[in-house]
């Protein structure tokens, strides 16, 4: 049941540099009307300059309230967050996409308003849309660009633009990556030629969904190809980041490095530690962006060491744990397991994610039972003490929640 739909399509009337939110009122059509949610597009403008307030830009812009009437029978009570991108930037689509990440949760609705080829013959059509729509379905933004500049490279006949919303598509490419959303699907295609007989000049219309897979407590084990990939991530993530302070893009990722998944980057020099930072549970990103941006923290924000310098990475190893879901005990004498479960402690009231006032939580991976050669009451105490700040024996009161996982670990 979404509350809240946000439309994202082209400007056709009115040119300008970013994207223009209408924050407040009413949109009106024949069903009746339908009410802005100026609480959250205030929110986005607040997020960048590049988001702004342009009511103009939507006043001869049709390609938004079209979406309205479907929307109207199918939902009944939802607001709307409408939102038209005029000039071609990459700056503007990431600006707009890590905007929209912060405020979108399961009651958030995003279409992507865009048409596909514009005027070519009906044959042409169907060929083009058709290689836009599988570099869609990959889910890459590279191969969406690739494939619109590959197809209008070739001055087909009557093609005018491969997708007139390739900036709104772009934006939802950008954010289904963000968040995670790993099933891609072509509902429908059809072009003008199909419904109104002249196949001579026609414009291509897709219907493509995307969302998350649902997933299961046991994840498929990763392949040792996949081990390969994430550990290769890992270590350009770094290496480039520490060149350049920009963060890679990568390509061609199997389904299985997209599922959401929690992951922890060790880096070690001399067999001694020198870096780790993972992310416990993230349900928004792909296991391989956890693993780059993990990577990243391990070098540059890991507050007991001096930041990674780059010409360190050729003595450094990267090892990567990939970690399953948390699985809340009751009682750590039998369930926890030194050397299988990894282990998170946090005060009661909040969450094993943290994040309230006043909650205090720890995690420790399963090897740091082996490595140390702890014994339960060592680790859970050490556990405790030293990355929860509390007492050593506050594992044994019933105070905290604890949560087991276990981890995939593997290196170079």
């Amino acid at each position: 049941d979404f509350e809240t739909v946000i439309l994202i399509g082209p400007s056709h009337s009115d040119w300008f540099n970013g994207s223009a939110v209408y924050t407040q009122g009413y949109w009106q059509i024949p069903f009746g009307k339908i009410e802005v949610d100026s609480e959250l597009a205030q929110k986005l403008i607040n997020e960048n300059e590049k988001i702004f307030i342009r009511n103009q830009a939507h006043v001869q812009e049709h390609c938004l309230e079209v979406m309205l009437p479907f929307l109207q029978k199918t939902l009944k009570d939802f607001k709307i967050v409408p939102i038209i991108i005029s000039q071609s930037s990459d700056e503007n689509v990431r600006a707009l996409a890590q905007a929209l990440e912060k405020y979108i949760d399961e009651k958030t609705l995003i279409i992507i308003s865009s048409d596909l080829s514009h005027y070519p013959s009906y044959e042409i059509a169907n060929q083009v849309d058709e290689k836009t729509i599988q570099a869609i379905l990959t889910g890459e933004l590279e191969q969406f660009d690739k494939a619109v500049t590959e197809s209008m490279a070739q001055g087909l006949p009557g093609l005018d633009t491969c997708a007139c919303g390739g900036e709104p598509i772009k934006v939802g490419l950008v954010l289904a990556q963000s968040l995670g959303l790993n099933q891609i699907k072509l509902l429908k295609y059809a072009n003008s030629g199909d419904i109104l007989g002249d196949y001579s000049r026609v414009v291509g219309y897709p219907a493509i969904a995307f969302s998350q897979l649902e997933q299961n407590m046991d994840y498929q084990d990763l392949l040792e190809q996949d081990k390969e990939i994430l550990l290769k991530i890992a270590r350009q993530s770094i290496e480039e980041y520490l060149e350049s302070k920009k963060v890679p893009e990568f390509k061609d990722i199997s389904p299985r490095l997209k599922q959401a998944q929690g992951a922890f980057v060790t880096l070690r020099r001399n067999h001694q530690l020198r870096g780790c930072i993972g992310r416990i549970v993230e349900e928004k990103q792909p296991l391989y962006l956890v693993v780059s941006q993990m990577a990243i923290a391990a070098a540059t924000e890991d507050g007991r060491f001096l930041p990674v310098e780059l010409e360190e990475m050729k003595d450094i190893e990267v090892e990567v744990s990939v970690l399953s879901p948390l699985k809340k005990i009751k009682d750590p004498f039998k369930e926890i397991e030194m050397g299988k479960h990894g282990v998170v402690v946090s005060s009661r009231g909040g969450s094993a994610f943290g994040g309230q006032k006043g909650v205090r939580s720890g995690v420790f991976l399963p090897q740091v039972a082996t490595e140390n050669n702890w014994d339960l009451e060592t680790f859970m105490g050490q556990l405790c003490y030293q990355k929860a700040g509390l007492p050593m024996d506050a594992w044994k009161t019933g105070e905290l929640d604890i949560y087991t996982f276990t981890a995939d670990v593997f290196e170079e």
